[in-house]
C-alpha cells in the first residue's frame, strides 16, 4: 500500500493533451475526454494527480499525451491561453452550482486551455506512435512541459 501512496504524490498536476481528432472513437473513450474536456485537438487540461484521474488518462493513451506539469510551466499558461469564463455560476433559483471554471488569481479561467500547434512537431514518428518510441501518444513525464511551452 505504502510503494502505491508514494507513486501517486497529490501536490502534483498532471496536463493531458489531445493529439488525435474527432473520428471512430469507441463511445468509452469519447466519454472519458469529454469528462477531461479535451473536445478537439490541442485542447489541454490540468488534473489533480489522483488515481482516477490515472485510469482516465490511461484509458484515453491512444489519443492524449499527458505527465507531471511544473509551477513554471503552469503559470504561463494561465497567463498567456486561460480563457476567462463569462457563464452562470448558479441557476437562475442558486440550489445548482455549475463547475465549469477554476478561480486563479482572483480570476474565473476555463477549465481547458486551447493551445496552438507545437512548433517543430510532436516527435520524428508523428501521431500515431507511443511516445516512447519516438511518437507523440501516452505517458512523458516531464517532457511535457517542453511540449506545453512549445504549443504556447
Amino acid at each position: 500500500m505504502e510503494h502505491q501512496a508514494a507513486k501517486t504524490d497529490t501536490s502534483k498536476r498532471l496536463a493531458a493533451i489531445r493529439v488525435r481528432g474527432l473520428t471512430e472513437i469507441r463511445t468509452k473513450i469519447e466519454d472519458n475526454l469529454r469528462m477531461l474536456r479535451l473536445y478537439k485537438k490541442n485542447y489541454c487540461c490540468v488534473v489533480p494527480n489522483m488515481p482516477v484521474y490515472a485510469g482516465m488518462l490511461k484509458r484515453a493513451k491512444d489519443y492524449i499525451t499527458w505527465g507531471e506539469i511544473d509551477d513554471e510551466t503552469f503559470n504561463t499558461l494561465v497567463e498567456k491561453r486561460g480563457e476567462e469564463f463569462k457563464g452562470k455560476e448558479t441557476d437562475s433559483k442558486g440550489k445548482i452550482k455549475y463547475n465549469d471554471f477554476v478561480v486563479i488569481n482572483n480570476r474565473k479561467i476555463k477549465k481547458y486551455f486551447r493551445l496552438n500547434a507545437p512548433r517543430k512537431g510532436f516527435g520524428r514518428k508523428g501521431i500515431k506512435n507511443p511516445f516512447t518510441s519516438g511518437g507523440a501518444l501516452g505517458y512523458r513525464g516531464e517532457k511535457i512541459n517542453d511540449l506545453i511551452k512549445r504549443m504556447v
